[in-house]
């Protein structure tokens, strides 16, 4: 029998440990579980653990992150997208409601015991509270994930309008009626928080997009350098993320990300634009990302078909070389900074606050 090389080992080591931290959480819940624990159930040492994660809460956030795109997975084919929602866009209100009706499936009913899922999940929130850098990002993936469904829901009606503004109260909606379909069963109506979040998306809540609120952003320099990012996947699909192709590439770190919507708003129809998200603290930074980020995948893979989702993909760089790609040698969690890319090479490059929006406007 070959030997397995040192990535093989590596990866089946943290397929074993994700198993057995799964079964701890489950078991134990976060609190009174322990990495000695899973280290015994994967049959590895603690140090093997330590090795492939950060620690307890990193390892907890990337079992929740593995659930996830394993849900997404399941529903995230072309058949079934396009058996659920068709190709082309559909109305706001349709939208929002098959949004919630998928939120609302995974929260528990009167009687039923939570699965497995929601019973791993139930500290998250704890967990998020108790860290000030861990609530920061939270807010802003959780903004991303606005951004994201605000965009799906203007694809349905261009004339509309910005849609973020409704976004962001659907989430706070379906967000506190699943905090309290877990501490109070049988209070929470499923369907009548679908149909609330139906009638959200005929609110006018004077929502406009107004460049001008940003702060002076000054023009991107031009630039020409061949541009050959690493290969990566695209969390919103959980397909090859195409870096190459010609759009703009924003550098995000986690506390940023809400900016993400600049670039978007002022880059040419068709235009690709790609969030690279990075952080000083990836071991629970970004599991943390990848968990908000699929669940946002697994979403609009009930709500929109694929022509009708965002033209944004949003790309995991733990360890920067992606970012380094763009000229971004020294990352953290406020990083900001943007690239245009064209024919395989880098034509202008911005930093600072509006980077996203100076590399997608500026001419040259």
């Amino acid at each position: 029998m070959a030997r397995l090389t040192r990535a093989q080992t590596q990866e089946r080591n943290r397929t074993r440990i994700l198993a057995a931290a799964r079964d701890e959480f489950l078991r134990r819940g976060f609190r009174d579980a322990t990495v000695d624990g899973i280290a015994e159930r994967a049959e590895l040492t603690r140090g093997a653990v330590y090795s492939n994660f950060a620690g307890k809460r990193a390892l907890y956030f990337a079992v929740l992150a593995d659930d996830a795109a394993t849900a997404a997975r399941a529903v995230l084919t072309p058949a079934a997208a396009a058996a659920e929602v068709g190709d082309a866009a559909d109305d706001p209100a349709s939208t929002l409601g098959r949004i919630a009706r998928a939120w609302m499936a995974r929260a528990p009913l009167a009687g039923d015991p939570p699965d497995a899922h929601a019973r791993i999940g139930a500290d998250l929130m704890t967990e998020v509270r108790a860290d000030d850098r861990l609530r920061t990002a939270y807010a802003q993936l959780i903004e991303f994930e606005a951004i994201v469904v605000g965009l799906a829901l203007e694809s349905g009606a261009p004339a509309a309008g910005r849609r973020v503004r409704v976004a962001r109260t659907a989430l706070t909606l379906l967000h506190g009626a699943n905090q309290l379909a877990a501490a109070a069963p049988g209070f929470v109506e499923p369907f009548d928080v679908v149909r609330a979040c139906e009638r959200l998306a005929g609110l006018d809540d004077h929502d406009t997009w107004q460049p001008a609120h940003l702060p002076h952003v000054p023009p991107a320099r031009p630039a020409h350098e061949h541009w050959a990012p690493p290969a990566r996947t695209d969390l919103l699909t959980g397909r090859p993320a195409r870096l190459e192709d010609d759009g703009v590439v924003a550098v995000l770190g986690v506390h940023r990300l809400g900016a993400i919507e600049e670039a978007v708003r002022a880059a040419r129809a068709g235009c690709a634009v790609t969030a690279v998200v990075v952080t000083a603290a990836p071991g629970e930074l970004m599991p943390l990302t990848e968990l908000v980020v699929t669940e946002a995948r697994g979403l609009l893979s009930h709500a929109v078909g694929p022509a009708a989702r965002p033209a944004l993909r949003v790309v995991a760089d733990p360890d920067g070389t992606v970012a380094a790609a763009a000229g971004v040698t020294v990352v953290d969690d406020a990083t900001e900074a943007a690239v245009r890319v064209e024919s395989h090479r880098v034509a202008a490059r911005a930093v600072g606050r509006g980077a996203g929006h100076a590399a997608a406007t500026t001419v040259g």
